[in-house]
């Protein structure tokens, strides 16, 4: 096997000692290089080869003088080899510049210099970082061609390039191929699947790892427990908490991160809090996860306070991190603290507001009733071009507060923009059918039979005794179905007692009362708190996660459930979390 060519600088000559002490600094390179020319060694390829690759991981690699110099002692180079080229190329796809390793790697192509296994691994990672599927692909085909198509390292990074540019079939085809998989193997496609947002195949490939007898890495773990939080699968994250603690594995920030995130996004905030006090080291990641969590939860209060303390720590908040903190502002009607954090981002910070900035905003104005000031603020922040996203958040305002001639006018808008998308056709058909406009709406969903176009299906997912079990409205393929309708049944009839009377306009309004009423009982959040309580201890806390928007006839339903019950209840749809205690909910109906 190939893996690197043998010329080296002499590593026991003073100017290659003096290269060393140098480092990654570009003065004391230069000055070496000084050194080199006055000692004779201007043309010794060894020494310019560990200079140049060198001056290439410098910090200041990216700045126009340092690359005109590194492209001024490329050329002074004789006949550059396969080394040097494997060195340029390893340096560019390692440091950070990406686009630069696949420059090299075309010269040293024209240059009829054949590649090895090492340099198609630095290549194929470039190309993965820089998402580059065409260019990646014809690497690959050269991969074949020179034989390297078995060697191990180039089958890893194929998979993790695969996995990056979305293409999970060829990424597994490869991974199944690879006869003696090192841990970086498994964690390419674990991260592959989990990074798609397939989260049930990347924990069912760590099963096969385990299977298997490897030792999961940290980087295993933080693929791992990022699945957990798609999922919900609190009870794997907390196996994953044990492992850490049982092997004396180190909480490092960015495994501490990967568990705060997951228990915020799993219903436990209180843990993820316990997790980010106790971390040693915070980085602005680990703030933003926590801050994150408070807002998925409904508590924008905190996550305004810890916002400050962070930036009281004298770190600097980025992009995502407002994100974070304006959306949390959004979920609990925060309008007046959310305007003054958003206009920090360019007065304090000189961050440009992206689109996730502006549904953040359009989405705070818009749940708070303030469709004029949202539709100023779209017309002034994106200068009369909104896309899709702002759109989106500002037709489901419309939608929350029955402005339908507003609600249409965007709707129409936004279709023109994405005629392809079936959730605007639904979102329309929504407003149409609660202004009573059915003949629209039938003629909407005549459109969508036209196009091939299919609403999302909605589903819920409870977990119990770590086996998930995953309900559809109407659902009748669980083997408890009989038992579970059964006791919904009684439930009903329960929480009608107690005060609830079904929100019909939840149900298809082309079906009379008595039929949407009972549409409604089989949503599918309602068939798997059915479950849970039938199937865990009277004192217990049922999780519930669900893939799309809590209806509101759920959330009413949900409220006397917990009243009835005398259990707690959460749920975690689509935007944030619900927290169902003694017939109230955490949101406050405001959601």
């Amino acid at each position: 096997m190939i893996r690197r060519a043998t010329a080296h600088p002499c590593p026991h000559s003073p100017t290659y000692e003096a290269l060393l002490r140098a480092g990654r600094r570009v003065r004391p390179l230069q000055q070496v290089h000084a050194r080199i020319v006055v000692a004779g060694h201007h043309r010794t390829r060894s020494f310019l080869t560990k200079l140049l690759t060198l001056i290439l991981c410098s910090s200041s690699s990216a700045s126009c003088s340092t690359a005109a110099y590194a492209r001024t002692l490329f050329l002074s180079i004789p006949e550059p080899d396969t080394f040097l080229f494997n060195s340029l190329i390893t340096a560019a796809a390692k440091y950070g510049r990406p686009a630069d390793a696949i420059v090299h790697y075309r010269r040293m192509s024209a240059a009829c210099l054949e590649p090895s296994n090492y340099t198609f691994t630095s290549v194929v990672k470039a190309c993965a970082d820089l998402s580059a599927s065409q260019t990646g692909r014809v690497v690959h085909s050269r991969v074949i061609s020179n034989g390297f198509d078995s060697d191990v390292f180039v089958q890893t990074a194929l998979v993790v390039f695969y996995g990056k540019t979305g293409d999970l079939h060829h990424a597994r085809k490869l991974f199944d191929r690879i006869p003696n998989r090192t841990v970086v193997a498994w964690n390419a496609m674990i991260a592959g699947y989990e990074q798609n947002g397939l989260a049930e195949e990347a924990v069912a490939i760590f099963q096969l790892m385990q299977v298997a007898g490897k030792e999961p890495d940290s980087a295993t773990l933080v693929s791992l427990l990022s699945a957990c939080s798609q999922l919900g699968a609190l009870s794997l994250g907390q196996w994953v908490n044990d492992y850490l603690v049982n092997k004396g594995l180190e909480l490092n920030v960015v495994l501490g991160t990967a568990l705060i995130n997951m228990y915020a996004r799993c219903g436990h905030l209180e843990k993820a809090r316990k997790i980010f006090n106790g971390l040693q080291e915070r980085n602005v990641v680990a703030w933003t996860a926590m801050i994150s969590g408070y807002g998925m939860h409904g508590h924008g209060h905190q996550a305004i306070k810890l916002f400050q303390q962070m930036k009281s720590s004298g770190l600097s908040p980025n992009d995502v991190t407002f994100v974070a903190v304006l959306s949390a502002c959004a979920h609990a009607g925060l309008v007046s603290e959310g305007q003054e954090i958003f206009a920090s981002m360019r007065q304090d910070y000189g961050l440009v507001p992206r689109v996730e900035h502006q549904v953040c905003v359009v989405d705070m104005l818009g749940r708070a009733g303030l469709l004029d000031e949202a539709m100023l603020f779209i017309r002034e922040e994106t200068r009369g071009l909104p896309g899709p996203e702002v759109l989106t958040a500002m037709l489901g305002a419309c939608k929350m507060h029955k402005n339908f001639s507003l609600g249409v006018e965007v709707a129409e808008h936004l279709l023109a923009i994405e005629p392809g998308n079936p959730a605007h056709y639904v979102l329309l058909s929504n407003i149409f059918a609660l202004a009573g406009r059915m003949d629209r709406v039938e003629k909407i969903r005549n459109v969508m039979i036209h196009r091939h176009l299919k609403k999302q299906i909605g589903y819920s997912l409870i977990e119990i005794n770590q086996a998930a079990h995953v309900f559809r409205m109407g659902d009748t393929s669980h083997q408890q179905t009989m038992e579970i309708y059964k006791y919904l049944e009684e439930l009903i009839n329960k929480i009608k007692e107690a005060g609830y009377v079904p929100e019909t306009s939840a149900a298809l309004h082309e079906l009379e009362e008595e039929e949407r009423e009972f549409a409604l009982r089989f949503h599918s959040e309602k068939l798997a708190v059915a479950f849970g309580l039938m199937n865990t201890s009277k004192n217990s806390l049922i999780r519930i996660v669900k893939n799309l928007r809590m209806c509101n006839d759920c959330h009413l339903a949900f409220n006397f459930i917990s009243l009835v019950s005398g259990r707690e209840i959460i749920v975690r749809d689509k935007h944030r979390f619900h927290h169902f205690k003694q017939g109230l909910c955490s949101c406050q109906n405001y959601w």
